[in-house]
């Protein structure tokens, strides 16, 4: 009897080394797996790195404009008016400037263009002083396709939300589903962050959290109800009498 209550101990203390060993660790990592981020994916930031993983990083809020093609910039010389000058930022994003040649320009903010532009006119003037103001350039848009009146691009003007910018579009029209209008909202050149918006819910006033703002290049598309996508295939009212059930 000694023998074998010895044997069902060593058996004992073998199953509790095995739990603590390998059970309890996968255990503990399948519970910080849930723990992990929750939030909506349209809240959170895609990705933290461009270059680790592949995916896209966040842009930077508040960043200050760059310059793109079609700009118009005014360049003043407070010591030298005479090369004082109104250039256009060409297609492949050169300026030509009076006396310095051309100088890449796109993609730099205001104050950057300013130092390239010193920098150009260092070889002809002594110390120049350069201030640049922009004149004219891209005007912010919003884009609106699908189920909707008048699908296009518009200019952004002030604060606009989801509701507002299709009821800019001409308002949904009897396709649409109103509960399923998708937001695609550009995080860089290759990505885009998409959104789900009930604005069914918001047009009745039950959830106004659903409507946001519209920023500059979102795109919004209203897509076809099932009811429309079916129709075609639903008799028409002369045929319907046919399928009549009771008179």
């Amino acid at each position: 009897m000694f023998g074998v209550s010895r044997w069902k101990v060593s058996q004992i203390v073998a199953a509790v080394v095995f739990v603590m060993v390998y059970c309890i660790p996968a255990i503990a990592q399948k519970s910080g797996d849930l723990q992990q981020d929750t939030s909506p994916p349209f809240a959170r930031p895609l990705t933290t790195s461009s270059s680790d993983s592949g995916h896209p990083a966040l842009e930077h809020r508040g960043a200050r404009y760059q310059l793109c093609a079609s700009d118009v910039i005014s360049i003043t010389f407070p010591l030298t008016p005479e090369y004082n000058q109104t250039v256009n930022i060409q297609p492949d994003g050169f300026a030509s400037l009076s006396g310095a040649g051309d100088v890449h320009l796109e993609g730099l903010t205001t104050g950057q263009s300013g130092t390239a532009i010193q920098t150009a006119y260092a070889k002809i003037l002594h110390d120049p002083i350069v201030t640049v103001e922009l004149k004219d350039f891209n005007k912010p848009y919003f884009t609106v396709s699908g189920q909707v009146h008048k699908p296009g691009k518009f200019d952004l003007r002030g604060y606009t939300t989801a509701t507002e910018a299709v009821a800019i579009a001409g308002g949904f029209n009897e396709s649409a589903k109103h509960s399923q209008v998708l937001l695609f909202r550009r995080k860089n050149d290759d990505w885009y962050e998409v959104k789900p918006l009930d604005l069914k819910k918001t047009l009745q006033g039950h959830d106004v959290s659903e409507d946001p703002q519209v920023r500059p290049g979102d795109m919004l598309f209203v897509p076809q109800n099932f009811i429309s996508k079916i129709k075609k295939f639903i008799p028409s009212s002369g045929m319907g009498a046919y399928y009549q059930m009771h008179p």
